[in-house]
C-alpha cells in the first residue's frame, strides 16, 4: 500500500512541475507569484474572482479559480467542442482530468483527516497543519471511477471547479457553486457533491509551506445533455453563491464566476 502511495504521489508530482515554475515566474506574462510589477504595490483586495486554470490546455476541466484580482485578463472566451462519437477528439479533455484527479485518489486522501462537516478547521497555533480529507469518490459520476471517460463519450461531459489557494480565506454562509445557461433554454445539470456545496471544513487554508499536502475542495458539474441538446452552442456561467463571495460586479465580470461554451456533436 505505501508503495503505491508514493507512486501516486511521484506521477503527481511529476504532472505539476511545469505549473509550479509558472506559478514563481511565469515568461509569457512576466508576473512573478502570479502577480505583475505594477501590482505588487498594490493590496489584495479580499473578494477572490473565478478564472480558469488550465486554459493553457487542451483541458475538458475548467479548474474555475478564485484569485485576488491582481492578475491579468482571462481568456475571452472558453469553449469544449467535440464529437462524442470521435474519442480522438475528446481524448485530451479526458486525460487532462485524470491526471489532475490523481492528487484525489483514495491511496493519498486516507492518509487526510475525516474532519467534521459544516465547520471551519482552524489550526492557528499548530506548527503542521492537518488537511482535510477529499476523496475523488465524492464526485460520484463525474470521478471518473464508474466512467473513465467522465461522460463525454456518452455526450454528457463532467465540469470540474475548484477553488484555488487564498491563505487565511474562511467564506461566511453556506457557499456552493450554481450553474445556469445564458438563454432562455432548459438544461439539465446534476453537481457532485450534492447541491455543488464547498464545506467550510477546507478553509482556512495556510500557505504553501505550512499545508504542503492541502488539496482544494472541488465541485462537478455534469451536463446532461440529450438528442435535442447535440450540435448546438450552449452558453453557461457558473457563479459561487450563498456566501460573502462577491460574484455580480459588473466591472469585474470574472469577479467569482466564469463564462464558458459546450458544443457536443454526434
Amino acid at each position: 500500500k505505501d508503495r503505491r502511495i508514493e507512486e501516486d504521489r511521484k506521477k503527481t508530482s511529476k504532472e505539476n512541475a511545469s505549473s509550479w515554475k509558472d506559478s514563481f515566474y511565469n515568461p509569457r506574462t512576466g508576473e512573478v507569484l502570479g502577480r505583475t510589477a505594477g501590482s505588487w504595490g498594490k493590496p489584495l483586495r479580499p473578494h477572490p474572482a473565478l478564472l480558469p486554470v488550465f486554459y493553457c490546455f487542451l483541458a475538458g476541466m475548467f479548474a474555475l479559480t478564485m484569485w485576488d484580482r491582481v492578475h491579468d485578463d482571462p481568456p475571452n472566451s472558453i469553449e469544449i467542442m467535440y464529437s462524442k462519437s470521435e474519442p480522438k477528439e475528446y481524448k485530451a479533455y479526458v486525460n487532462q482530468l485524470e491526471n489532475f484527479l490523481l492528487r484525489y485518489n483514495d491511496t493519498i486522501q486516507e492518509q487526510n483527516m475525516n474532519c467534521p462537516t459544516g465547520e471551519y478547521f482552524v489550526q492557528d497555533d499548530a506548527e503542521e497543519k492537518k488537511v482535510c480529507s477529499f476523496k475523488r469518490g465524492f464526485l460520484s459520476a463525474c470521478s471518473g471511477l464508474s466512467d473513465t471517460n467522465f461522460g463525454y463519450s456518452d455526450g454528457q461531459p463532467c465540469i470540474l471547479l475548484k477553488l484555488n489557494r487564498i491563505i487565511g480565506l474562511k467564506p461566511r454562509g453556506e457557499p456552493y457553486i450554481n450553474c445556469t445557461l445564458k438563454k432562455d433554454y432548459p438544461l439539465n445539470l446534476q453537481y457532485f457533491p450534492h447541491e455543488g456545496r464547498i464545506d467550510k471544513k477546507y478553509f482556512p487554508y495556510y500557505g504553501k509551506k505550512a499545508h504542503e499536502n492541502y488539496v482544494q475542495p472541488l465541485v462537478a458539474v455534469k451536463l446532461l445533455l440529450g438528442k435535442d441538446d447535440w450540435n448546438k452552442e450552449h452558453a453557461l456561467e457558473c457563479r459561487v453563491d450563498g456566501s460573502d463571495l462577491r460574484n455580480n460586479d459588473e466591472r469585474d465580470k470574472y469577479l467569482g464566476r466564469i463564462n464558458f461554451k459546450v458544443k457536443v456533436m454526434e
